[in-house]
């Protein structure tokens, strides 16, 4: 959710027309054959991107586990 809002933010001000020429530019600058490889390589970026947000977005809503307390602990206690 949070990545939508960055790039709804970055993208908000280009309209079809200058999308088109980005394309063109892209499409120029590596080549037919290049582009279907660089998308992969977006697509695994965007992946491992959403796996680590939604890895940290578990950390922060898991409650704390609290580790398992040594007999030293336990018996410092009594």
């Amino acid at each position: 959710m949070y990545f939508h809002s960055i790039l709804v933010g970055i993208l908000g001000g280009l309209g079809t027309p200058e999308l088109i020429l980005i394309a063109i530019v892209v499409l120029i600058f590596f080549g037919g054959k290049k582009i279907p490889e660089l998308m992969h390589g977006v697509g695994k970026g965007v992946k491992s991107f959403k796996e680590g947000m939604s890895g940290l977005e578990n950390d922060l809503h898991e409650p704390e586990k609290k580790a398992p307390e040594t007999e030293k602990e336990k018996n410092s206690q009594s």
